[in-house]
């Protein structure tokens, strides 16, 4: 089929494009052979979409209405498959295909423009909250999940880099490592987490009212998870006189309504605000930077 993917994909994938990465040329092809083996019919391209992956509207050969989503390589969606497999509806979308391996998934169609972020804050933080401890399962035995121990030593690799280079996000850097190796020293029992958990990834279905989407699944801590989840609308928290002080406070309410230590939420939290900050430092994302790196200084 032709089509134009959108330009937020387009874009997002640029910033982190590797040599020989070819996924977006073969993408139309890829699309044309997910289609047919699934016997589907593509009513449109989900606009405008995210930022790793392409959605497609699509109509089952039994009238069943559908998300086919087309995942690059390196966005891992074997380990997506698996997750969403393990779950198996109970929190995020039902996986349709749970047989194929092709880098495709078949998902059950949710309302994508109804997000539980359009809900006021207060109650949009408890309805993401309550769909994030229905994920923290027990992981399958024998999974082959991403640790968060594994994921995040790859990127306090990259961090390192940066404070290496810019001695203004230095100190953050290093209270940020700091407080993984503190985080990590200490045993927790190990929960399949969403990976990548925030309002935008909530959507409104019919089976139930809320479901997550869109994970890229590790196993860990839940504080890990839960983590993102805290800087949620962080351009209002800057733009807030009390900012800060609203921070905290959300630190303390989320431990406590899923039943979190505070004190190693409040630690991933600043380790991940960090992380996405001095990463968007790297690709020129000057105005996210500053925000996330402001918010990591409450910590």
């Amino acid at each position: 089929m032709a089509f134009e993917p959108p330009r937020r994909l387009v874009t997002a994938l640029a910033e982190t494009a590797q040599d020989g990465d070819c996924w977006l040329d073969r993408l139309p092809q890829a699309v044309e052979e997910a289609v047919a083996a699934r016997e589907l019919t593509v009513e449109r391209v989900h606009v405008p979409g995210g930022r790793s992956s392409l959605v497609l509207m699509v109509v089952r050969a039994d009238g069943t209405p559908a998300v086919l989503k087309l995942v690059p390589p390196r966005s891992r969606p074997e380990s997506e498959r698996a997750a969403l497999a393990h779950w198996n509806g109970l929190g995020a979308a039902r996986l349709l295909d749970p047989e194929c391996a092709d880098g495709a998934l078949l998902l059950e169609r949710l309302h994508r423009d109804v997000s539980v972020r359009s809900l006021p804050e207060a109650k949009a933080l408890l309805e993401a909250a309550g769909t994030l401890r229905r994920l923290w399962v027990e992981p399958p035995a024998g999974h082959r999940f991403e640790t968060v121990a594994e994921r995040t030593g790859r990127q306090a690799e990259a961090m390192r880099g940066s404070a290496d280079a810019d001695a203004d996000v230095a100190p953050l850097v290093s209270a940020a490592l700091a407080a993984r190796e503190e985080l990590l020293a200490a045993e927790v029992e190990p929960r399949l987490l969403h990976g990548t958990f925030r309002q935008s990834k909530v959507l409104a279905g019919d089976r139930v009212p809320w479901l997550a989407v869109g994970p890229d699944p590790v196993a860990g801590d839940p504080a890990f998870d839960l983590a993102r989840l805290v800087r949620d609308r962080v351009e209002d928290l800057i733009a807030s006189p009390s900012g800060a002080s609203i921070t905290r406070r959300r630190v303390k309410k989320l431990a406590e309504s899923l039943e979190v230590d505070q004190e190693r939420l409040r630690g991933w939290t600043l380790f991940r605000a960090v992380e996405s900050g001095v990463r968007a430092l790297r690709v020129g994302r000057e105005q996210d930077a500053e925000l996330l790196l402001e918010f990591a200084g409450w910590l």
